[in-house]
């Protein structure tokens, strides 16, 4: 793989973002030396229960986890798009602005990976982008070949010390040069989930550490997660009211 332009795309939900998240964007950006990282929070997961805040209140927390890092940046092309927000259909977008699979790198944790077969358009969306697998907490990037064996070939771990710009060939020769790549990161990532928070909010509970500090102020001046909804199971809990507006948007 030569040098050039390297988009590292993270999707996700971001309900709210967390340490986790931005500790698996990093790892993937050191690793692979990334030359921008676009974070994408989705509009409806098609996998996923649907988000707690708007997409107003995601949209920002995101633009703040990512301010002053460089190269990164907030972006709302799942949100601007009705419906299910499907991974194929953003990679497909940046395809439209002309980038090449082998310039797109789409961030994701092991244990999310683990599960690309229920996935709309697999196999064939391994072929349109390189996959930045990075471990999470008892999902360990090792244990991958074994639970997705047919997507073995594609596997190619990467070390601390294995700078990306000396690969010659694409895992470990095993596929042609022009083949996107699953590249399995192993690096620690913050045992933190956006459920956690939210149930900790719920219960009048810190979240300090577990969310950027910016973050943290804009969850607790909007009062996000600390109402319990009516009706619905205990671990389930939706913004006060107001916390659904944001700059004059309901």
């Amino acid at each position: 793989m030569t040098s050039g332009r390297r988009i590292g795309i993270l999707g996700g939900t971001f309900d709210p973002i967390h340490t986790g998240h931005i500790d698996l964007a990093a790892a993937a950006a050191a690793r692979l030396r990334l030359t921008r990282v676009l974070v994408v929070p989705s509009n409806i997961p098609p996998h996923r229960p649907q988000p707690l805040a708007s997409s107003f209140h995601r949209f920002a927390m995101v633009a703040m986890a990512v301010a002053g890092r460089d190269g990164w940046l907030g972006a709302d092309l799942e949100l601007l798009v009705d419906g299910p927000s499907f991974t194929t259909d953003t990679i497909r977008h940046f395809h439209e602005q002309g980038c090449s699979p082998k310039e797109l790198f789409f961030i994701i944790g092991a244990d999310a990976f683990a599960e690309i077969p229920t996935w709309r358009d697999y196999p064939n969306i391994v072929e349109r982008a390189n996959f930045a697998v990075v471990s999470r907490p008892g999902h360990p990037v090792y244990a991958l070949p074994a639970v997705l064996p047919d997507l073995e070939p594609r596997m190619h771990r990467i070390s601390a010390d294995q700078p990306i710009d000396r690969m010659s060939d694409a895992a470990s020769g095993r596929l042609p040069d022009s083949a996107p790549v699953i590249f399995l990161i192993d690096a620690p990532t913050a045992a933190v989930s956006a459920t956690a928070i939210r149930r900790l909010r719920s219960e009048g509970a810190t979240i300090a550490g577990m969310v950027d500090p910016r973050v943290q102020q804009h969850i607790e001046q909007h009062g996000l997660y600390t109402s319990r909804a009516r009706g619905r199971r205990a671990d389930a809990f939706v913004d006060i009211p107001a916390a659904g507006r944001l700059h004059g948007q309901s």
